[in-house]
């Protein structure tokens, strides 16, 4: 059990989320960010399974074939793709398990979320291509709507080319057009 190492990885997590949503204006995202991940189900899971460089959900789930850390988390935290997914029915009137799009808003909270859990999991070795570069290695077996893997690629892409200031630039532009 690590609760003190793991209290301060999603602390400073967090910090740093509610930092970058403040550069977006999105500042009650900002300050409700992964509150969950304070509540018990999440909280001594986590630090149960803490390893310091990944997700402790990733453990949970290698050991026990399911994270129910992450299951209470998905479900309560908009910002996560998982949480879109539903029943949808296609053009053919047929339904099936898809994601939904996502609101402008939570795309955003979403990239302030990769990149912040990239440089708190990476340390120094994080670099402006590392969100993006872990979004292309899962985007071909994720359900997430094609509009919304879209907008959070480009974003992303943006940081990698352009660099941290150029990226939230277009984040915010987005955010307004949304409007």
């Amino acid at each position: 059990m690590h609760p003190w190492a793991h209290f301060k990885t999603i602390t400073q997590h967090r910090n740093l989320v509610c930092k970058y949503c403040f550069r977006l204006g999105l500042y009650r995202q900002g300050l409700m960010h992964d509150l969950s991940k304070y509540t018990p189900i999440e909280f001594w899971r986590g630090a149960k399974y803490y390893q310091g460089y990944r997700s402790p959900n990733d453990a949970e789930r290698r050991k026990n074939g399911v994270s129910l850390a992450w299951l209470h988390h998905k479900g309560r935290n908009r910002h996560h793709f998982e949480y879109w997914i539903d029943y949808c029915v296609g053009p053919d009137e047929k339904v099936y398990m898809g994601g939904c799009k996502m609101p402008m808003r939570y795309v955003a909270e979403m990239f302030c979320d990769r990149v912040a859990a990239c440089r708190i999991y990476l340390g120094e070795k994080y670099n402006d291509a590392a969100a993006y570069e872990y979004f292309i290695r899962s985007k071909d077996h994720i359900l997430i709507h094609p509009e919304t893997s879209a907008e959070i690629e480009k974003m992303l892409l943006v940081l990698k080319e352009q660099g941290e200031d150029a990226a939230f630039a277009y984040v915010r532009s987005r955010l307004r057009e949304a409007r």
